[in-house]
């Protein structure tokens, strides 16, 4: 590159959701400890709060059905009640496991 040419991007709100997402679809294997054929994931964002919620669950189970989130798991509800499981995405201990149950517990809450 030449010493006196800049090279710049510029994107708007919808390519950096979409760049996060997909950089989180890549990266799950190492932010997540999953097998990314092996999951199904999930996600909202809070543009006001700046906040982003990505979770992987198992994605069939032992009879091959595709599994799903359950409907009662609302994941912008769950952004507002569960603390930053990290402060930086490359720390050891990125993530919190929840069972099922306690995030429809944490949906539930106001």
């Amino acid at each position: 590159m030449d010493k006196d040419k800049v090279r710049l991007i510029k994107i708007s709100e919808k390519a950096l959701k979409e760049l996060i997402y997909e950089t989180f679809i890549e990266k799950q294997s190492v932010f997540l400890d999953v097998e990314a054929t092996e999951v199904s994931d999930f996600f909202e964002f809070d543009l006001e709060k700046g906040e982003f919620i990505f979770c992987a669950i198992k994605l069939e189970d032992e009879e091959g059905n595709i599994l799903s989130l359950p409907r009662e798991i609302d994941l912008k509800k769950a952004m507002k009640n569960i603390p930053d499981t990290t402060d930086s995405m490359f720390s050891a201990n990125r993530y919190k496991e929840y069972t099922m149950d306690e995030l429809i517990e944490i949906s539930s809450q106001q």
